[in-house]
Protein backbone atom coordinates (compact mmCIF):
# COMPACT_ATOMS: atom_id res chain seq x y z
CA UNK A 1 0.00 0.00 0.00
CA UNK A 2 0.94 3.79 -0.43
CA UNK A 3 3.49 4.71 2.45
CA UNK A 4 1.97 7.15 4.73
CA UNK A 5 -1.52 6.91 4.19
CA UNK A 6 -3.88 7.13 6.67
CA UNK A 7 -6.21 4.49 6.22
CA UNK A 8 -7.02 2.34 9.00
CA UNK A 9 -9.62 0.09 8.31
CA UNK A 10 -7.75 -3.33 7.69
CA UNK A 11 -4.82 -3.74 10.39
CA UNK A 12 -1.35 -5.64 9.68
CA UNK A 13 -2.92 -9.20 10.43
CA UNK A 14 -4.18 -10.42 8.20
CA UNK A 15 -2.44 -8.60 5.20
CA UNK A 16 -4.38 -7.99 1.68
CA UNK A 17 -2.50 -9.62 -1.49
CA UNK A 18 -0.77 -7.12 -3.19
CA UNK A 19 1.09 -7.10 -6.95
CA UNK A 20 4.90 -8.33 -5.86
CA UNK A 21 7.57 -7.48 -8.97
CA UNK A 22 6.70 -6.98 -13.39
CA UNK A 23 5.29 -10.50 -13.31
CA UNK A 24 3.14 -10.28 -9.83
CA UNK A 25 0.41 -9.36 -11.69
CA UNK A 26 -1.62 -12.82 -13.12
CA UNK A 27 -0.70 -14.21 -9.43
CA UNK A 28 -2.51 -11.52 -7.95
CA UNK A 29 -5.32 -11.79 -10.13
CA UNK A 30 -5.93 -15.58 -9.36
CA UNK A 31 -5.16 -14.97 -5.87
CA UNK A 32 -8.30 -12.46 -5.42
CA UNK A 33 -9.82 -14.79 -7.39
CA UNK A 34 -10.17 -17.15 -4.66
CA UNK A 35 -12.00 -14.51 -2.03
CA UNK A 36 -16.05 -15.09 -2.43
CA UNK A 37 -18.25 -12.57 -3.20
CA UNK A 38 -20.42 -11.63 -0.43
CA UNK A 39 -24.70 -12.10 -0.61
CA UNK A 40 -26.14 -9.11 0.57
CA UNK A 41 -27.43 -10.14 3.31
CA UNK A 42 -23.40 -11.54 4.40
CA UNK A 43 -22.73 -8.21 3.34
CA UNK A 44 -24.76 -6.04 5.23
CA UNK A 45 -23.87 -8.58 8.31
CA UNK A 46 -20.49 -7.83 7.79
CA UNK A 47 -20.99 -3.91 7.75
CA UNK A 48 -23.05 -3.91 10.98
CA UNK A 49 -20.36 -5.97 12.84
CA UNK A 50 -17.72 -3.42 11.44
CA UNK A 51 -18.97 -0.23 12.36
CA UNK A 52 -20.88 -1.42 15.44
CA UNK A 53 -18.09 -3.56 16.96
CA UNK A 54 -15.06 -2.11 15.41
CA UNK A 55 -14.45 -5.68 13.94
CA UNK A 56 -11.24 -5.38 12.01
CA UNK A 57 -11.94 -8.81 10.64
CA UNK A 58 -15.09 -8.13 9.28
CA UNK A 59 -13.90 -4.86 7.70
CA UNK A 60 -11.02 -7.33 6.05
CA UNK A 61 -13.14 -9.91 4.38
CA UNK A 62 -15.35 -7.10 3.35
CA UNK A 63 -12.35 -5.71 1.71
CA UNK A 64 -11.00 -8.88 0.01
CA UNK A 65 -14.44 -9.66 -1.37
CA UNK A 66 -14.56 -6.65 -3.53
CA UNK A 67 -10.49 -6.41 -4.31
CA UNK A 68 -11.78 -7.88 -8.01
CA UNK A 69 -13.84 -5.16 -8.69
CA UNK A 70 -10.89 -2.42 -7.45
CA UNK A 71 -8.34 -3.95 -9.97
CA UNK A 72 -10.97 -4.09 -12.65
CA UNK A 73 -11.45 -0.53 -12.30
CA UNK A 74 -7.45 0.22 -11.80
CA UNK A 75 -7.15 -1.60 -14.84
CA UNK A 76 -9.19 1.33 -17.20
CA UNK A 77 -6.71 4.06 -15.92
CA UNK A 78 -3.70 2.04 -17.45
CA UNK A 79 -3.21 3.67 -20.61
CA UNK A 80 -1.77 6.86 -18.15
CA UNK A 81 1.74 5.24 -18.23
CA UNK A 82 1.82 4.11 -14.55
CA UNK A 83 2.64 0.89 -13.25
CA UNK A 84 -0.43 -0.79 -13.28
CA UNK A 85 1.16 -2.19 -9.32
CA UNK A 86 0.66 1.27 -7.65
CA UNK A 87 -2.56 2.12 -9.57
CA UNK A 88 -3.96 -1.82 -8.36
CA UNK A 89 -2.13 -0.43 -4.62
CA UNK A 90 -4.40 2.82 -5.51
CA UNK A 91 -7.15 1.55 -5.79
CA UNK A 92 -7.27 -0.97 -3.20
CA UNK A 93 -7.10 2.00 -0.84
CA UNK A 94 -9.95 3.73 -2.16
CA UNK A 95 -11.55 0.89 -1.52
CA UNK A 96 -11.06 0.75 2.22
CA UNK A 97 -11.86 4.21 2.57
CA UNK A 98 -15.28 3.07 1.31
CA UNK A 99 -15.26 0.30 3.35
CA UNK A 100 -14.44 2.65 6.43
CA UNK A 101 -17.22 5.31 5.64
CA UNK A 102 -19.69 3.02 3.89
CA UNK A 103 -23.22 4.84 4.65
CA UNK A 104 -25.89 2.36 5.26
CA UNK A 105 -28.63 4.97 4.80
CA UNK A 106 -27.90 5.28 1.36
CA UNK A 107 -29.82 1.93 0.82
CA UNK A 108 -26.92 0.63 -2.10
CA UNK A 109 -24.69 -1.70 -2.29
CA UNK A 110 -20.89 -1.36 -1.28
CA UNK A 111 -19.76 -1.87 -4.64
CA UNK A 112 -21.38 0.79 -5.88
CA UNK A 113 -20.32 3.33 -3.63
CA UNK A 114 -17.05 1.96 -3.50
CA UNK A 115 -16.66 2.79 -7.06
CA UNK A 116 -16.43 6.31 -6.37
CA UNK A 117 -14.26 6.11 -3.85
CA UNK A 118 -11.64 4.23 -5.90
CA UNK A 119 -12.02 6.36 -9.18
CA UNK A 120 -11.10 9.21 -6.35
CA UNK A 121 -7.91 7.50 -5.49
CA UNK A 122 -6.85 6.46 -8.51
CA UNK A 123 -7.22 10.20 -10.20
CA UNK A 124 -5.48 11.48 -7.00
CA UNK A 125 -2.44 9.41 -7.57
CA UNK A 126 -2.25 10.23 -11.30
CA UNK A 127 -2.27 13.76 -10.88
CA UNK A 128 0.25 13.48 -8.02
CA UNK A 129 2.42 10.75 -10.41
CA UNK A 130 1.88 11.43 -14.39
CA UNK A 131 3.97 14.72 -14.89
CA UNK A 132 7.65 15.57 -13.87
CA UNK A 133 5.90 18.91 -13.81
CA UNK A 134 3.38 18.87 -11.18
CA UNK A 135 -0.05 19.26 -12.49
CA UNK A 136 -2.41 21.26 -10.53
CA UNK A 137 -5.36 20.00 -9.05
CA UNK A 138 -7.71 22.14 -8.88
CA UNK A 139 -11.17 21.71 -10.39
CA UNK A 140 -10.40 23.56 -13.56
CA UNK A 141 -6.77 21.44 -14.61
CA UNK A 142 -8.65 18.29 -13.53
CA UNK A 143 -11.16 18.62 -15.64
CA UNK A 144 -8.37 19.76 -18.76
CA UNK A 145 -6.18 16.88 -18.05
CA UNK A 146 -9.15 14.24 -18.29
CA UNK A 147 -11.01 15.56 -20.84
CA UNK A 148 -8.51 17.23 -23.27
CA UNK A 149 -7.24 14.11 -25.37
CA UNK A 150 -11.06 13.25 -25.83
CA UNK A 151 -11.83 16.81 -27.00
CA UNK A 152 -8.84 16.80 -29.66
CA UNK A 153 -10.13 13.42 -30.56
CA UNK A 154 -13.49 14.66 -31.46
CA UNK A 155 -11.58 17.54 -33.28
CA UNK A 156 -9.50 15.54 -35.32
CA UNK A 157 -6.50 16.27 -33.72
CA UNK A 158 -4.25 13.33 -32.66
CA UNK A 159 -0.56 14.43 -32.95
CA UNK A 160 0.70 16.28 -30.05
CA UNK A 161 1.76 19.85 -31.40
CA UNK A 162 0.76 23.06 -31.00
CA UNK A 163 -2.73 24.23 -31.11
CA UNK A 164 -4.33 26.41 -33.50
CA UNK A 165 -5.41 29.76 -31.55
CA UNK A 166 -8.81 29.22 -32.76
CA UNK A 167 -8.81 25.31 -31.07
CA UNK A 168 -7.38 26.34 -28.18
CA UNK A 169 -10.51 29.36 -28.13
CA UNK A 170 -12.86 26.23 -28.96
CA UNK A 171 -11.93 23.92 -26.41
CA UNK A 172 -11.13 26.71 -23.46
CA UNK A 173 -14.82 27.74 -24.16
CA UNK A 174 -16.46 23.87 -24.16
CA UNK A 175 -14.39 23.44 -20.54
CA UNK A 176 -14.72 26.78 -19.37
CA UNK A 177 -10.96 26.91 -18.47
CA UNK A 178 -8.75 30.00 -19.59
CA UNK A 179 -7.00 29.63 -22.65
CA UNK A 180 -3.61 29.83 -21.16
CA UNK A 181 -4.23 26.57 -19.68
CA UNK A 182 -5.53 24.80 -22.80
CA UNK A 183 -2.00 25.49 -24.03
CA UNK A 184 -0.33 24.50 -20.43
CA UNK A 185 -1.90 21.16 -20.56
CA UNK A 186 -1.57 20.55 -23.83
CA UNK A 187 2.33 21.01 -23.96
CA UNK A 188 2.72 18.93 -20.71
CA UNK A 189 0.33 15.98 -22.42
CA UNK A 190 2.81 16.18 -25.56
CA UNK A 191 5.52 13.88 -23.60
CA UNK A 192 9.09 13.96 -23.69
CA UNK A 193 10.51 15.93 -26.62
CA UNK A 194 14.02 14.82 -28.57
CA UNK A 195 16.26 16.78 -27.62
CA UNK A 196 17.91 15.95 -31.33
CA UNK A 197 15.26 18.04 -33.19
CA UNK A 198 16.76 20.79 -34.98
CA UNK A 199 16.74 24.29 -34.46
CA UNK A 200 17.66 26.96 -35.97
CA UNK A 201 19.59 29.98 -34.33
CA UNK A 202 21.30 33.22 -36.39
CA UNK A 203 21.21 31.27 -39.29
CA UNK A 204 22.56 27.89 -37.66
CA UNK A 205 21.24 24.72 -37.90
CA UNK A 206 21.93 22.96 -34.64
CA UNK A 207 20.57 20.34 -32.98
CA UNK A 208 18.67 21.01 -29.42
CA UNK A 209 20.70 19.54 -27.56
CA UNK A 210 24.16 21.39 -28.72
CA UNK A 211 22.25 24.66 -27.30
CA UNK A 212 21.99 23.02 -23.56
CA UNK A 213 24.19 24.55 -20.75
CA UNK A 214 26.10 21.66 -18.61
CA UNK A 215 24.66 22.92 -15.07
CA UNK A 216 26.87 19.93 -13.64
CA UNK A 217 29.33 21.00 -10.90
CA UNK A 218 32.89 20.57 -11.91
CA UNK A 219 35.22 18.25 -10.31
CA UNK A 220 37.09 21.01 -7.81
CA UNK A 221 33.47 22.01 -6.66
CA UNK A 222 32.14 18.82 -6.33
CA UNK A 223 34.88 17.52 -4.22
CA UNK A 224 34.50 20.20 -1.52
CA UNK A 225 30.64 19.73 -1.53
CA UNK A 226 31.97 16.03 -0.43
CA UNK A 227 34.70 17.16 1.50
CA UNK A 228 31.67 19.59 3.19
CA UNK A 229 29.41 16.68 3.68
CA UNK A 230 31.63 14.56 5.37
CA UNK A 231 32.96 17.15 7.82
CA UNK A 232 29.12 18.03 8.71
CA UNK A 233 28.21 14.21 9.15
CA UNK A 234 31.43 14.19 11.36
CA UNK A 235 29.98 17.62 13.25
CA UNK A 236 26.92 16.08 13.97
CA UNK A 237 28.30 12.40 14.95
CA UNK A 238 30.24 14.05 17.41
CA UNK A 239 27.42 16.42 18.79
CA UNK A 240 25.18 13.29 19.17
CA UNK A 241 28.03 11.84 20.94
CA UNK A 242 27.54 14.33 23.87
CA UNK A 243 23.63 13.87 24.51
CA UNK A 244 22.51 11.55 26.80
CA UNK A 245 22.21 8.07 25.90
CA UNK A 246 18.20 8.27 25.42
CA UNK A 247 17.61 11.50 24.05
CA UNK A 248 20.69 10.37 21.04
CA UNK A 249 18.73 6.92 20.19
CA UNK A 250 15.44 9.10 19.99
CA UNK A 251 16.73 11.39 17.63
CA UNK A 252 18.56 8.92 15.18
CA UNK A 253 15.40 6.96 15.35
CA UNK A 254 13.13 10.06 14.49
CA UNK A 255 14.76 12.11 12.73
CA UNK A 256 18.09 10.02 11.25
CA UNK A 257 16.93 7.24 9.67
CA UNK A 258 15.60 6.35 6.26
CA UNK A 259 12.03 4.59 8.21
CA UNK A 260 11.31 6.29 11.47
CA UNK A 261 9.90 5.02 14.67
CA UNK A 262 6.80 6.27 15.54
CA UNK A 263 6.92 7.76 19.42
CA UNK A 264 4.43 4.77 20.37
CA UNK A 265 6.68 2.59 19.35
CA UNK A 266 9.67 4.54 21.04
CA UNK A 267 7.41 4.72 24.03
CA UNK A 268 6.42 0.63 24.14
CA UNK A 269 10.52 0.27 23.89
CA UNK A 270 10.70 2.63 27.13
CA UNK A 271 7.89 2.18 28.94
CA UNK A 272 6.81 5.56 28.80
CA UNK A 273 3.90 7.55 26.60
CA UNK A 274 3.69 9.32 23.82
CA UNK A 275 3.78 12.18 25.05
CA UNK A 276 7.10 12.06 27.30
CA UNK A 277 8.63 10.64 23.84
CA UNK A 278 7.51 14.14 22.07
CA UNK A 279 8.78 15.94 24.60
CA UNK A 280 12.47 14.44 25.21
CA UNK A 281 12.41 14.87 21.26
CA UNK A 282 11.91 18.30 22.07
CA UNK A 283 14.14 18.35 24.24
CA UNK A 284 17.04 16.56 22.59
CA UNK A 285 16.33 18.65 19.23
CA UNK A 286 16.74 21.64 20.96
CA UNK A 287 20.20 20.16 22.68
CA UNK A 288 21.65 19.01 19.75
CA UNK A 289 20.92 22.19 18.01
CA UNK A 290 22.94 24.24 20.45
CA UNK A 291 25.53 21.53 20.08
CA UNK A 292 26.08 21.56 16.51
CA UNK A 293 25.88 25.79 16.65
CA UNK A 294 28.40 25.77 19.12
CA UNK A 295 30.69 23.06 16.76
CA UNK A 296 29.91 25.83 13.60
CA UNK A 297 31.18 29.04 15.73
CA UNK A 298 34.40 27.05 16.26
CA UNK A 299 35.12 26.52 12.67
CA UNK A 300 34.04 30.41 11.98
CA UNK A 301 37.00 31.02 14.60
CA UNK A 302 39.38 28.68 12.95
CA UNK A 303 39.29 30.40 9.54
CA UNK A 304 39.20 34.15 11.18
CA UNK A 305 42.30 32.93 12.64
Amino acid sequence: MAKGSSVVVVNSKPQLPAVIGNNGLLPYLEQIKSFPVLSEEEEQALINDFQKNHNLEAAHRLVVSHLRLAAKIAMTYRHYGLPLADLISEANLGLMQAVKKFDQQKKVRLSTYAIWWIKAAINDFILRSWSLVKIGTVAAQKKLFYNLRRIKAKLGIYENKELEPSVVKQIANELVVDEKDVIEMNQRLGGDTSLNVTVRADDDEREKIDMLVDKRQNIETALACKQEAAHKHQMLQHCLQQLPEREAYIIKQRMLTENPKTLEDIGVEFNISRERVRQIEKKAFDHLSALVKQEMSKDDEKEAA
